[in-house]
């Protein structure tokens, strides 16, 4: 039996590429007049995505056309759209009879092309690679617009010219400890290439204090990546891997990479609260899980789907927890369950939940058991759930964090694509929310989170990543202000569920506006996310040794500490990297803040801005002023010699009975 085919060319191409292309389908057996071909570009209308052509034949590139044998005349299309569509379908109809065995071309491009040839006009193909990226024609011989089953046409989309060499590598690593290294090569997109215009093109690698034998010159493999086992360096610091193309002289910096004589805990980066610009998380969730361990190399990585049955339905939520438990793998990549929740405007907020443990069905608002906060954290134990406020300085979605929950809500959102929480604009809030032109969502300080901290609130900081979902579906393409999506920095002994939840549990975290830019804070040697109190301490009223360090992946602006909201020392590195200490002279109790009846307390963090404009925030650390512990003082040597002599004779048995 016959079958129809399906034709494309070209067949492999570049991602970003713009020219002509020519889907050809030619049907087994004989088509009648007025048959519909629905043809469909599968695009979701985003810059990354495949181009929508125009269906106006008047156009001069980037247009969708159709012809036949027979038919002199280019066939126009009709644009249709579904419900739910954001870029439409391309439904022809056929003008005439198109026998079996005949083609059928679907063009998409310049109009006047000629020789379907690279020529910089036309339409540009997705920047994403793909192998057998599918496109769908459905066929409907009755005219009445019943489609089934599609015909499909694929093209394979390879990686564009070499533009960036990336180093994958561990931003904590110990003294002559061996790790590895993963370089990446890739185009201006993202992809991994191996497309470069110069033949043999040799990358050289070297770091600070390499060793005069060591001499290492890589080249481009086909697969677009290199794995090096078995660095090390042999003393403590700051390191850069520095890798320069030979052909072109051009030079690439990894993260900073901080070498420490002993460990206690590792630097692990990953998102609590993200999509990707690049796939969708929600229906595919295995492509995106892909995309953040193997593209962003991220440490570990929460779902976070909205709640609501239109959002998330019960099979959708089956498929991410399915891929959720596959990806989950120690020591690699580690995967939550997660889901965000809209509670009261003006009070709850929205927030993102974190499960410790697997969850086979998603909680929804609308079970009584789950309505509010309150009755959602009855329903879990401490440390198997953490509640994470969002855009909490959002009009309309703000958090007052009236009810907040310590046992619960241990960190915070700092920062998200769609702006910092922190503090107001006028406080020195470099990333507010806000709307760029009349509409849009505004900052209200109610959600403020130093104003929160003030309150007593204690959560460490996070950062969020893009979203679209939800309700940020409309600021995507509005005016809204848009930032980098933010990273996550936990510090934790292993890549687990069990490590990492307990380290976000306690604090162990920061967040960044996406550079993993390295920081580290300790006040007399407590670590950040740290409660502290000067009941054994009293010292710490006279003076807060603070210590740190920060690495960036460029020349640092500044360096701020920052006590109950306001900054108290900024330093001005050099360079990229800077160790520093600052001791607070100035009286404790001068700054302690009270709150109802619990005791003064002064809470201290870091906030950093590189040159580029990144920045990063410590978790704070919070030191309570307690009264001193009153212990009984032991008796010395010579006063209890003093008591003895003192002591009335001891009285002896009387024994004249015996």
């Amino acid at each position: 039996m016959r079958r129809s085919i399906c034709t494309v060319e070209p067949k492999q191409v570049f991602a970003g590429e713009t020219r002509t292309w020519k889907f050809q389908y030619t049907p087994a057996t004989a088509l009648p007049e007025k048959t519909l071909l629905l043809f469909d570009i599968v695009s979701n209308g985003r810059p990354i995505d495949w181009q929508a052509p125009s269906s106006d034949l008047s156009e001069k590139e980037n247009v969708i056309w159709a012809e036949m044998d027979g038919v002199k005349k280019k066939l126009e299309a009709e644009e249709i759209y579904g419900p739910h569509d954001v870029i439409p379908k391309y439904r022809f109809k056929l003008p005439s009879k198109l026998a079996g065995g005949k083609p059928f071309t679907i063009c998409v491009g310049d109009p006047k092309e000629k020789k379907w040839e690279l020529n910089g006009k036309g339409t540009q193909a997705q920047t994403a690679s793909q192998r057998r990226r599918p496109f769908f024609l459905y066929v409907d011989p009755t005219g009445k617009g019943k489609f089934e089953e599609p015909e499909t046409f694929s093209i394979d989309i390879r990686g564009n010219l070499l533009q960036d060499v990336k180093v994958i590598a561990p931003s904590f690593v110990e003294k002559n400890k061996r790790f590895d290294v993963i370089i990446r090569f890739e185009d201006e997109f993202g992809n991994l290439t191996s497309n470069t215009p110069h033949e043999d093109t040799l990358i050289t690698l070297t770091y600070e204090h390499i060793r005069e034998n060591l001499n290492w010159k890589l080249f481009i493999p086909e697969t677009g990546y290199i794995a090096l086992p078995n660095l090390y360096f042999n003393e403590e610091g700051v390191y850069t891997i520095t890798l320069e193309n030979m052909a072109t002289g051009e030079t690439y910096q990894s993260s900073p990479i901080r070498c420490f004589n002993s460990l206690k805990a590792h630097l692990y980066w990953g998102s609590l609260h993200s999509e990707s610009e690049r796939v969708d998380s929600t229906e595919n969730i295995e492509s995106c899980l892909r995309h953040f361990r193997d593209e962003m190399a991220y440490s570990f990585y929460a779902i976070s789907p909205f709640e609501s049955q239109e959002e998330t339905s019960n099979e959708i939520w089956k498929l991410m927890a399915n891929n959720v438990q596959d990806f989950n793998e120690d020591d690699r990549f580690t995967t939550f369950f997660g889901e965000q929740m809209v509670g009261d405007k003006g009070s709850e907020g929205v927030r993102q939940l974190l499960f410790l443990k697997e969850q086979k069905q998603p909680l929804r608002r609308k079970d009584s058991k789950y309505s509010t906060n309150k009755k959602l954290y009855k329903a879990f134990n401490p440390k198997e759930l953490i509640s994470i406020p969002c855009f909490t300085m959002a009009e309309g979605y703000q958090t007052n964090f009236k009810d907040f929950d310590p046992e619960f809500e241990r960190v915070v959102e700092i920062y998200s694509s769609w702006g910092s929480s922190e503090c107001e604009k006028k406080e020195g809030n470099t990333c507010p929310i806000e709307p760029l032109g009349k509409k849009g969502v505004k900052s209200v300080a109610e959600g403020s989170i130093v104003a929160a901290l003030k309150k007593g609130c204690r959560f460490g900081f996070v950062a969020g990543g893009l979203d679209d979902r939800g309700v940020y579906t409309d600021l995507y393409d509005s005016d809204q202000a848009q930032y980098p999506p933010g990273a996550t920095a936990i510090l934790a002994k292993a890549v687990t569920r069990d490590a990492l939840f307990d380290a976000l549990y306690h604090r162990r975290c920061y967040a960044t506006t996406g550079e993993r830019i390295i920081l580290g804070l300790q006040i007399a040697g407590f670590e950040m996310g740290s409660e502290m109190d000067t009941s054994e301490m009293q010292g710490l009223h006279v003076n807060r040794h603070i210590t740190g360090y920060v690495a960036g992946t460029t020349k640092l602006d500044r360096i701020e500490i920052i006590r109950n909201g306001e900054v108290i020392k900024t330093f001005n590195p050099e360079g990229y990297s800077e160790d520093f200490t600052f001791d607070d002279m100035t009286p404790l109790d001068a700054h302690a803040i009270k709150v109802n009846d619990k005791p003064p307390f002064v809470f201290y963090y870091i906030r950093v801005f590189q040159s580029d404009g990144h920045i990063a925030w410590s978790s704070p650390i919070w030191i309570d002023l307690l009264p001193p512990v009153k212990r009984e003082k032991k008796p010395t040597k010579s006063a209890a010699k003093s008591a003895a002599k003192k002591a009335p004779p001891p009285v002896l048995p009387d024994d004249s009975d015996g």
